[in-house]
């Protein structure tokens, strides 16, 4: 979808498909699924954990975080992932209001 064709579709319809382009990798469901049981975590823990570079890895922290579902905090030198649970309620909202609509629908 182009980006000046984004301006046709409703706010809640731009805001799922761009979280939906960040869970269309599977690292990044891995990743977001193992931070989800930590407290905090490191990115060579997680990139231990999932079994990808640690270049890698950062690659797609930081588009998970530019999303929003992850926040992260410095401590010393080491940056700290976590969930955002704000952010990750409202894709479930998002999510479950495509899948209402949808089988109101079709069924």
């Amino acid at each position: 979808m182009g980006v000046s064709k984004r301006h046709i579709h409703s706010m809640s319809v731009n805001q799922l498909a761009d979280l939906a382009k960040v869970l269309s990798h599977p690292a990044r469901i891995s990743i977001l699924n193992y931070i989800g049981d930590c407290d905090g975590c490191l990115c060579k823990d997680i990139s231990e954990k999932i079994r990808l570079s640690q270049p890698t890895t950062s690659q797609h922290l930081q588009i998970i975080k530019k999303s929003g579902l992850l926040k992260s905090k410095f401590e010393g030198k080491s940056q700290y992932y976590r969930i955002n649970p704000e952010r990750l309620g409202t894709l479930k909202e998002l999510f479950h209001e495509f899948f209402e609509t949808t089988e109101k629908k079709c069924c």
